[in-house]
């Protein structure tokens, strides 16, 4: 057996706010999710202006990132698993709505263990992932050097 950490509401919060005061600096209109291990919703905040649309979509790659242990974005590079020839593709079509494979999704790793995912939509593709690291880095922040929260935006555990 192993010991496994817990992501919770107040790590959430925490990630939540970095990631709105990142969107803010950067003049994006966001709307940033938090998933624990499972995929199950913790936290969601959709800044004022932000699209009908983007709680969905941040939702499904906060889900898509912790369940699959990945960055969104990798599916879809030069090569990825999702890509024509890739051994994922058309992954998304067996979950449809709960699978994404674009930009703005990243697995909340701590420790070695992923606890998480964040997802974040509504800005443009460098905005959603300097929002996700942000939010990534600040949970680093609060839980000081104890922890090891991988913050590269090209996550693949």
């Amino acid at each position: 057996m192993r010991t496994t950490l817990k992501l919770e509401l107040e790590e959430a919060r925490v990630m939540i706010a970095a990631g709105i005061a990142a969107a803010e600096a950067l003049k994006a209109v966001e709307t940033i999710c938090i998933v624990d291990e499972g995929g199950y919703l913790l936290a969601l905040e959709r800044m004022n202006g932000a699209r009908n649309t983007s709680p969905e979509l941040a939702i499904a790659k906060a889900f898509t990132a912790s369940g699959h242990r990945r960055s969104t974005h990798l599916f879809n590079q030069p090569g990825g698993p999702a890509t024509i020839h890739g051994e994922a593709f058309g992954i998304h079509a067996m979950m449809p709505g709960k699978f994404a494979i674009f930009v703005g999704g990243f697995p909340i790793v701590v420790n070695g263990q992923v606890i998480g995912g964040v997802g974040v939509s509504g800005g443009a593709g460098e905005d959603d992932i300097a929002v996700g690291v942000a939010a990534l880095k600040a949970l680093q922040s609060h839980l000081g050097e104890s922890y090891q929260v991988l913050t590269d935006p090209n996550i693949k555990k």
